[in-house]
């Protein structure tokens, strides 16, 4: 794959998606996503979180494209947008719980390791 090299509005811009996943209540709002469509009261009542708390974090997660809202009757269902945000969550979560060495600890200033 080739990387871009992002300009500095891009920068900023994926800055903001990171910083919008950084809260663990939006995250958790997006993975619980990854199982399919959900709808406010299900959240809601999946993560144990207010039905304002929760429209406020949906709100800024639709605006930043992270999530996105679909009509059934009168109901309205959250959903994942794409497979970019899908593959860059699931890749995420598969690299933290995979298993990992511990790095040897390196002396800054001799490059030894003690």
């Amino acid at each position: 794959m080739k990387y871009v090299m992002l300009n500095a509005d891009q920068t900023t811009e994926l800055a903001e998606l990171f910083r919008l996943l950084g809260e663990p209540n939006r995250l958790r709002i997006v993975t619980s996503c990854l199982e399919g469509p959900l709808s406010v009261g299900e959240i809601t009542a999946r993560l144990t979180l207010s039905q304002s708390l929760v429209s406020h974090h949906l709100r800024l997660l639709r605006a930043a494209r992270l999530l996105k809202a679909g009509r059934r009757g009168k109901q309205v269902f959250y959903s994942i947008p794409d497979c970019h945000v899908r593959e860059m969550l699931t890749n995420m979560i598969e690299h933290l719980i995979e298993p990992h060495e511990q790095d040897d600890d390196i002396d800054v200033e001799t490059g030894v390791t003690p």
